[in-house]
């Protein structure tokens, strides 16, 4: 791996534990931390000896806290677009990557950070988590895909009213309209992702992969192209050693030993 500055990562048992590492800043995202995080993704999708990725941000107070707003002073039109659509390319790598990534929402989780978690596949947010979209209060919008997953998560109505009112909801709030997974206690958040992601890595590899192809991609489709992509997908698995060896062990009733491949 590269040696970053303010994203750090440690592998644990096959698993990337990569973490903001802005406390200072309550981890807000400047471009060097986007360019930072993108890196961090590239590298990882290439590394056989990370499974899947936890996400969160170092400190307790903030998951992150949002977009850094100094480099927002001053900005034409065109630039901020730029802004925008930069922000969103490095959504768009988390949100495809081809394994599991869970955010592990440890405090704020506002604006860009938010926009940050909603590209991650789960969301596991601890007690004090707080999240929020305040761009209104700016005059602005959300700018790195807020305003479209937001509303494909928890529906046109809750999305809006978060959007709107710029106010944060807790983490239970969250829980309850479907933003978050799971509400832990904020000691075990980043031992609790953990150990889902390594339930989850522990199945087949390219089952997992495909089912994330196939949700990303068919959410974004007529649900009539996104059943034939299913049925593509679902084809394409029995190309695999992986359900040769998951059929098989089912049959023998012994634990499957897959290889991801």
């Amino acid at each position: 791996m590269s040696q970053m500055q303010k994203v750090l990562t440690e592998i644990r048992e096959r698993i990337a534990l990569v973490t903001i590492n802005r406390p200072e800043a309550l981890n807000a995202l400047d471009e060097e931390t986007l360019a930072e995080l993108k890196t961090v993704f590239a590298e990882l999708k290439d590394d056989n000896s990370a499974g899947a990725v936890v996400l969160t941000g170092a400190g307790e107070k903030a998951f992150i806290a949002g977009a850094d707003i100094n480099q927002l002073k001053g900005l034409e039109p065109m630039a901020a677009k730029e802004f925008s659509r930069r922000g969103q390319a490095v959504m768009e790598v988390i949100e495809s990557f081809p394994k599991l990534v869970i955010a592990a929402v440890n405090g704020f989780c506002l604006g860009g950070g938010c926009e940050v978690a909603l590209a991650c596949h789960l969301r596991l947010a601890g007690r004090k988590a707080r999240f929020g979209l305040p761009e209104v209060k700016l005059g602005l919008i959300p700018g790195y895909g807020g305003t479209q997953r937001l509303a494909r998560l928890v529906g046109r109505g809750a999305a809006l009213e978060m959007m709107l009112s710029g106010d944060m909801i807790s983490a239970d709030e969250g829980y309850r309209i479907g933003l978050v997974n799971r509400v832990v206690e904020n000691e075990v958040l980043v031992e609790e992702s953990m150990q889902l992601a390594s339930r989850i890595i522990s199945k087949s590899p390219s089952a997992v992969r495909y089912c994330l192809e196939a949700v990303n991609s068919g959410t974004q489709m007529p649900l009539s192209e996104a059943l034939g992509m299913e049925s593509t997908l679902f084809g394409l698995c029995f190309a695999t050693e992986d359900a040769a060896e998951g059929i098989s062990a089912f049959l023998e009733k012994r634990k499957p030993d897959f290889k991801g491949r």
